[in-house]
């Protein structure tokens, strides 16, 4: 009974099993390919390896970012203008609390754990008078109030005003320069972790009702659920994972650009989960790796074009697939599972009419 829900397990995960098999070895593969022993990758000498390292970790800061997005806005029905704002609030604190306060990376996160809450409960004071559109405004206008802070000159020495806020001192033992592919399996280990707990948090009582109350929030109500407390918890574990994703970021990029607390940031995420599929879990994951690809070989090749172009392919990834990659393949390949079943059926029925 055991080995069979142990292979039950495999089965159904094979694809997220395969694809951490895939990021677990690329440092290594790469470093092969371009005359590197595994050895050399492992000491963390430059190289065409480091680099790609480099762009995995992107990546999945992104991608932790995405997810964290697709919880409030595809499970929970909850469309935020202001979802940028957990992510700067993140990296600046990060970068702050390093730089000048000279935190150690423990009490860091201990403090963006902190953070998240406080911004969570500060986005949840409104839930109980606002929905939709205007939900959407209120919490656009508080970003743009962090924004404003983060670029104003009384805030210039710790922010870096409209600069940016820079110099940001990393510990040794997982910089970015120095110890890259330890920041490589740290940033994927934490992406799997966040992951498995997003998939348990969707697909419990708790998750479940936060379907519900995106598919029709009045009959949730109406049952006897408190729907303020659900879209609570859930903007609270997304406020804590987009702050997570900041702190990575300031960890990578010892700068932290005022634009992460912009509104275009927010909309970062959206198309992220858009090119994936809302609702998906696994489309903030594709998402952020056709993102992150296409606009670094674009920039690459291209150069100033790059944007245009860039625009261009994601709409017509939302017109030619409107439930994105992941929600469109899921689609089709029930449709094609359903095709082979009653082919399977007629093929049998006419060997018994035999």
């Amino acid at each position: 009974m055991a080995k069979d829900t142990l292979f039950s397990t495999l089965k159904q995960n094979q694809g997220m099993l395969f694809t951490l098999l895939v990021f677990i070895l690329l440092p290594f593969v790469v470093g092969l390919f371009n005359g590197a022993s595994p050895a050399q990758v492992w000491l963390n000498e430059s190289g065409h390896s480091k680099f790609i390292q480099g762009l995995a970790i992107e990546i999945f800061i992104l991608a932790l970012y995405a997810l964290s997005y697709d919880l409030i806005f595809g499970f929970t029905g909850l469309l935020s203008f202001g979802h940028s704002m957990f992510f700067a609030v993140g990296a600046y604190l990060t970068g702050i609390l390093l730089k000048s306060f000279g935190f150690s990376l423990a009490a860091t996160f201990g403090m963006l754990f902190l953070a998240g809450i406080v911004q969570a409960l500060l986005f949840g004071m409104v839930l109980p008078r606002v929905k939709g559109i205007t939900f959407a405004l209120v919490t656009l206008g508080m970003a743009s109030v962090f924004h404003v802070l983060v670029i104003s000159t009384e805030l210039g020495e710790y922010t870096g005003s409209d600069v940016g806020l820079q110099g940001v001192v990393v510990p040794a033992f997982i910089s970015p320069a120095s110890e890259r592919l330890r920041l490589y399996f740290v940033t994927l280990t934490i992406l799997i972790l966040v992951f498995l707990l997003y998939k348990r948090f969707v697909n419990s009582p708790t998750g479940r009702v936060c379907t519900a109350i995106r598919e029709n929030e009045g009959r949730a109500l109406m049952l006897g659920y408190n729907t303020f407390f659900f879209k609570l918890a859930a903007l609270m574990l997304s406020s804590l994972t987009a702050a997570l994703a900041g702190g990575l970021h300031t960890i990578y990029q010892p700068i932290v650009s005022p634009n992460v607390a912009g509104l275009g940031y927010t909309v970062t995420a959206l198309l992220i989960i858009l090119i994936g599929g809302v609702g998906t879990l696994n489309g903030a994951l594709v998402g952020a790796v056709v993102f992150r690809l296409l606009d670094y070989g674009l920039r690459r090749y291209i150069g100033e074009s790059a944007s245009f172009i860039n625009g261009a392919i994601y709409v017509a990834i939302v017109l030619f697939l409107p439930y994105g990659i992941v929600g469109t393949w899921k689609l089709k390949s029930m449709n094609l599972r359903q095709g082979w079943d009653r082919l399977l059926g007629m093929l049998n029925t006419a060997s018994k009419e035999k």
